[in-house]
């Protein structure tokens, strides 16, 4: 092979590309006068090429069939000059989207969820650590992301005193449920933003009049719950998207949500009913901070 067409430099190259396209995208954006400037920091085209960038790995894009996240971030009004706090990254799914998006102008700071009993997990440690390694293997993509922590309603290892205008979670508040941290934590989100910063939140979505103690067996968490916690700490409910909804989703499954793709908890039993089903119909709903 050609010792300067491996596949490692391939992806390199496709990399330095990806990034020079972003720097003259958003050097046109600045180029184009005050008001121009704007509409164009919050231009579709600048996340498009974020999502379509070659630091995604073909794992990652099967799904955006179901979590669209083109939409889903344009639904949560991000531009590349904002400061962004994620919540529990996991193997970084979104990280990977936002850091590139984020990297020339604005921040990206990532909170690695510990739960009461304060340490992590073995599992916990283990993706921490695969977290962490691919944040240091590209550094051209995330070497500006800062990670700390979030324990008890409590961020660690960046400022987050009304210092962000974006704080964003994907599929985690039925485990701050089940942890008895949801509100403790959603105060910690208000107190993060400033002032008219929003809050965007996805969440496998029950059907109303689902218990608490359904929930937290299941998964699924009904809108009503998220909308009235969310108001006690203080946000106001500023939109509803159905853009991650799926009418195939009947939410009465033996493992609850995760008998669905991408878990299949139980193996190879109906493995194709739910596939066919595919991933869990979710809530994606924007709150805002008071900007009084």
């Amino acid at each position: 092979m050609d010792a300067m067409n491996t596949p490692s430099n391939r992806h390199a190259r496709a990399l330095r590309a990806t990034l020079t396209a972003w720097s003259a995208a958003l050097l046109l954006a600045a180029c184009a006068g005050p008001s121009a400037s704007v509409t164009a920091s919050a231009d579709p085209a600048l996340l498009e090429a974020a999502v379509s960038g070659p630091q995604r790995g073909d794992k990652a894009r099967v799904r955006d069939v179901y979590r669209h996240p083109e939409e889903t971030l344009q639904f949560f009004e991000l531009a590349p000059s904002q400061s962004v706090l994620e919540i529990e990254p996991g193997g970084g799914w979104y990280t990977d989207i936002l850091a590139p998006y984020l990297h020339d102008h604005g921040k990206l700071y990532e909170a690695q969820y510990d739960g009461p009993q304060g340490a992590p997990s073995a599992e916990e440690q283990s993706s921490r650590a695969a977290f962490a390694r691919k944040l240091a293997a590209t550094p051209a993509i995330y070497g500006n992301v800062v990670v700390g922590t979030l324990h008890a309603g409590q961020f660690s290892g960046f400022p987050a005193d009304a210092s962000v205008d974006r704080v964003l979670t994907f599929r985690n508040i039925h485990n701050w449920i089940k942890d008895g941290q949801i509100d403790a934590n959603l105060r910690a989100f208000y107190a993060a933003l400033k002032p008219g910063g929003m809050l965007g939140v996805e969440e496998h979505r029950a059907a109303p009049g689902t218990s608490l103690q359904q929930t937290i067996d299941s998964g699924y968490v009904t809108e009503a719950y998220v909308i009235e916690h969310a108001r006690a700490a203080g946000f106001e409910l500023a939109g509803q998207s159905e853009v991650n909804s799926n009418p195939r989703d009947t939410k009465n499954y033996p493992n609850g949500v995760w008998s669905l793709p991408p878990t299949y908890r139980g193996g190879e039993v109906d493995r194709a009913k739910y596939a066919a089903i595919g991933e869990s119909d979710r809530m994606t709903l924007r709150f805002v901070k008071p900007a009084h």
